[in-house]
């Protein structure tokens, strides 16, 4: 009896509902999120009911949301690499996400106008972000820097990765563990190592943080003319940098050396800048891949041979540093016996 009054109640509330009054729908709200894009449009458009609407002319996956119909693209990185039609595209610097809202009926005839939505998201692929990494004075007062994510909401077509992009520094090389900045910095500890690295939350799997090039400043500003180069075009400016991680995944890590800016008054702070890329791993290969020098150890001696090019103005031709190595001890091997028969017909 209490399934019946319940198929009852269920059949008066639909008839109460009854069609929906036409709306005439000529904007609608899109949200652009890292990971997430929603888009509202006004309840019953031209007469139509949200089952009878499809994101991408697909998925009739719409609800009914408070005076509005809404569809909602969930991750920007689904297995098929277009949810429900959604197509992407990149002009440098720029990522374009783009839908649309179409209506659709299999009835024999349709007595509504019929509706076609268009939408987009826009998002920039570069950012640069930095903060103070550590102090170089054991003397001056810290302030805390707050590095929470934020999300952009924005109605319109322009997105934002750069608030889910954070700068941070880690204890040790496995960067599990996190270090509050900035820190002090004592003398003693000029040259150990420091680990950083550039950490996204909250994005698609798909894309990936690139570092292009990290950089110091004695000074918040990332233009002051005092700097020292870290990374340069993904790599490593010097040996005493190590990059872990770049463009593999949501995280790019480093480690370098401390060390502190002479002759700055009044400047005690060593910030740290880096300009980040945000790569669409389904369309790029994003994991940078660094030229090593060739090195290679030989048994002559002890001597570490180092394998590179030399040209003259003088040669057309480039000479190895073990070719040259070798035609210097042959002329010496040659002179030593020049000179021993030199000696044996002397008088």
């Amino acid at each position: 009896m209490a399934i019946r009054v319940f198929v009852l109640l269920a059949i008066f509330t639909e008839t109460l509902t009854g069609p929906c009054i036409p709306n005439k729908a000529d904007v609608i709200l899109v949200f652009c999120y890292p990971k997430t894009i929603i888009t509202k449009i006004p309840e019953c458009p031209y007469g139509w009911e949200v089952h009878q609407l499809a994101l991408g002319g697909i998925c009739y996956n719409g609800v009914h949301e408070a005076g509005y119909y809404q569809f909602i693209i969930p991750d920007l990185s689904p297995k098929n690499k277009s949810y429900c039609g959604t197509q992407s595209e990149y002009k440098p610097p720029i990522y374009h996400f783009f839908s649309h809202i179409v209506s659709n009926d299999s009835t024999v005839i349709v007595k509504s106008q019929p509706v076609n939505y268009s939408f987009s998201c826009t998002y920039h692929s570069t950012y640069l972000v930095n903060q103070a990494a550590f102090d170089q004075s054991p003397y001056a007062k810290l302030s805390p820097l707050s590095r929470v994510a934020t999300v952009h909401v924005k109605n319109g077509s322009v997105g934002s990765f750069e608030s889910q992009l954070s700068l941070n520094f880690y204890t040790n090389a496995k960067f599990s563990t996190k270090k509050e900045a900035p820190f002090v910095l004592e003398t003693s500890e000029i040259g150990s190592d420091l680990f950083a690295g550039v950490e996204a939350k909250g994005l698609s799997i798909r894309f990936k943080v690139v570092l292009n090039s990290c950089w110091a400043t004695p000074s918040a500003d990332f233009m002051y003319p005092m700097q020292w180069q870290l990374i340069g075009k993904g790599c490593p400016t010097d040996e005493t940098v190590l990059v872990h991680e770049n463009g593999k995944d949501h995280r790019a890590t480093f480690q370098f050396n401390a060390f502190r800016f002479q002759n700055v008054p009044k400047l005690s702070k060593v910030w740290l800048h880096c300009e980040t890329f945000i790569c669409d791993s389904e369309k790029f290969s994003c994991p940078v891949t660094c030229d090593k020098r060739k090195q290679f150890h030989e048994e002559t001696g002890g001597v570490l041979v180092v394998e590179l090019s030399i040209r003259s103005r003088g040669f057309s031709s480039h000479y190895t540093f073990s070719e040259i190595l070798y035609h210097l001890v042959f002329m010496l091997g040659f002179f030593t016996v020049i000179g021993d028969q030199t000696a044996s017909v002397a008088p």
